[in-house]
């Protein structure tokens, strides 16, 4: 049997799906990536709306994990964690962020760096009030991060929680939802010969320049 590290060098495509220009693309990064976001719904890739975060600690070590977006506005993207998770003591520390979409499919990339804002207790308890009963109680159940024996702490603390609170959980204090700020925006789309498409926004003031960078 050959080892997929064996395979690695030879592995090879070619994007030849769609393009972007400065002609056709939207003068404002939010309306650029609210066309991407629908046409990737409206394509059905898997989870269109995972996105990698990134974080840096004060160890100055970054670390990534998938998360979902759950709004989005002028004002930024929004997701919900807990706050007492390894990226929220990071984002205490260092409020700085980096945001990626990957549509493997549409062989398109999205990428926003900012600084990262708690949103405020109304957005969170309306959108924690909105959630399944069970992913309420998963909220109250898991220290996410914390090391623990088995499964069955989970399991007992769900229990633990609906005895507590029945069918109306209120929200965790240490759950909520938190809101990039962009920065700065980038749009990739995938091209032949990897002359990939790359189309980045910098906020300049109030507004935002539109350039392009070399793949």
């Amino acid at each position: 049997m050959t080892s997929p590290q064996d395979n690695l060098a030879s592995l090879r495509k070619s994007y030849e799906r769609a393009e972007l220009d400065e002609t056709h693309s939207a003068e404002e990064p939010l309306m650029q990536f609210e066309r991407w976001l629908a046409e990737a719904i409206d394509s059905k890739v898997p989870e269109p709306n995972a996105m990698t975060l990134a974080t840096v600690g004060g160890d100055l070590r970054p670390s990534t994990r998938i998360v979902l977006i759950k709004g989005y506005d002028a004002r930024g993207i929004v997701w919900y964690t807990n706050y007492q998770s390894r990226k929220g003591h990071e984002i205490a520390g260092n409020p700085y962020a980096a945001l990626q979409f990957h549509w493997v499919e549409l062989e398109r990339v999205v990428r926003i760096e900012g600084t990262v804002e708690k949103v405020s207790a109304e957005e969170s308890d309306a959108y924690f009030n909105s959630r399944p009963l069970d992913s309420r109680l998963g909220a109250w159940a898991s220290p996410q991060s914390e090391v623990i024996s088995g499964r069955d702490v989970l399991i007992k603390n769900v229990a633990l929680a609906a005895a507590r609170h029945l069918l109306s959980p209120p929200r965790p204090p240490q759950w909520g939802g938190y809101r990039l700020v962009p920065e700065q925006w980038e749009f990739w789309q995938g091209r032949r010969s990897r002359l990939h498409d790359r189309l980045r926004y910098r906020r300049q003031s109030d507004t935002w320049v539109r350039e392009r960078l070399a793949p």
